[in-house]
């Protein structure tokens, strides 16, 4: 039995669910964890409460080991958000980035901009909401001072370049919101300078987990505006206020949740014991079985047939006056995925059970007869 055999054991959910994009069903492996520290504080036993604080550097071990960056880079954050946020009211100067990026990455720019009067949103147009090294280098200016992506569009399923963009850009700070592939995808994290990214979607952690790694240029360039108690140098500050400790830490607000924590870390450790390129390659396969299925019943797939340009998204687009029909077939045969404007996502996994493809094909099926008619 292979490391993936046993990662793909640890899928719980029933057949039908292709929505991780949206959240993940915790893994056997988390939920276990999950139970075992609950029991722990629950009981409380003397010299147990050492067992979380244990958790913090177990986490940021195992976020280490997934994306290349030293663990005392990173810093624990409650969601991906919260850790855009930090990054966002930290800069100075311009920043590029696609107004038709998810709402985080925007919104918090517009939010520190307003806020701080320090930051520039500067927008950049993309080539049919992909973010490609070339929209980014023909749009640079001498103002702009960071770059900001998402390393896979929630809307188009596309993989970015990272590697490309970080040739282009020279040393401004690239900024990238890992969400829709941290974990899955064997990504080019040695190319930015701040990653952050949430385990609740393809982690399969649960809400509440996640991580800001920086680089060295990264925690030499941005300002902890948002730093609390915790974000100190001290163990205890009382009677005074301290600066932000230096690096990473810089970047807390409060003591983290310990049990989230754990749960984060027993997740990203089952899926660095398989590895992203192997888990990567496994959902390749997925996604073409899917494609494959749409083709079948001739539904129009927009997002990236090219496994070098996505990840494990796929986005139908059937015509618009029948997405309604695509929506309800897929409801009435217990098919789970993400319904928004114009398109429906179908978020495929390491594993797709046969009776996940059959309901599929069901689906398909009764929206291809009604279409007809």
């Amino acid at each position: 039995m292979t490391a993936l055999d046993d990662y793909r054991d640890g899928f719980l959910e029933e057949p039908g669910y292709l929505d991780f994009g949206r959240v993940g069903p915790l893994s056997a492996r988390v939920v276990a964890e999950s139970q075992g520290m609950h029991d722990i504080l629950a009981k409380a036993r003397f010299g147990s409460l050492a067992d979380f604080d244990a958790q913090e550097e177990r986490a940021h071990a195992a976020v280490a080991a997934a994306t290349g960056f030293p663990a005392e880079q990173i810093v624990t954050q409650p969601n991906t958000s919260m850790g855009v946020t930090h990054a966002m009211f930290g800069l100075t100067g311009g920043v590029l980035l696609s107004a038709g990026e998810f709402p985080t990455l925007p919104i918090s720019a517009v939010r520190a901009a307003e806020a701080l009067h320090v930051v520039t949103p500067v927008w950049l147009e993309t080539d049919h909401g992909r973010v490609t090294p070339g929209q980014v280098r023909d749009q640079l200016t001498s103002s702009i001072e960071a770059v900001a992506v998402t390393l896979v569009d929630s809307r188009t399923g596309y993989l970015t370049d990272l590697d490309g963009i970080r040739q282009v850009i020279g040393d401004r700070l690239l900024i990238v919101d890992a969400i829709q592939g941290f974990g899955v995808v064997d990504a080019a994290y040695e190319a930015a300078d701040v990653v952050v990214s949430g385990g609740q979607k393809w982690c399969r952690a649960g809400w509440g987990t996640g991580f800001l790694a920086l680089s060295e240029r990264g925690i030499d360039r941005l300002t902890p505006v948002i730093s609390g108690y915790s974000g100190t140098g001290a163990a205890e500050v009382w009677d005074e206020v301290p600066p932000p400790a230096p690096g990473a830490r810089a970047f807390r607000v409060t003591n983290p949740d310990r049990i989230a924590q754990g749960r984060f870390a027993a997740a990203l450790e089952e899926m660095n014991e398989v590895g992203a390129d192997v888990i990567q390659s496994a959902i390749a396969e997925n996604v073409d079985r899917v494609i494959n299925l749409a083709d079948e019943f001739a539904i129009p797939v927009s997002s990236s047939r090219d496994e070098g340009e996505r990840a494990g998204l796929v986005v139908l687009e059937p015509p618009i006056d029948q997405l309604t029909l695509l929506t309800a077939s897929l409801f009435n045969h217990g098919v789970t995925a993400t319904t928004r404007t114009s398109s429906v996502r179908l978020s495929v996994h390491a594993t797709l059970h046969d009776d996940t493809v059959e309901m599929l094909r069901g689906a398909f099926t009764s929206y291809s007869t009604a279409a007809i008619y």
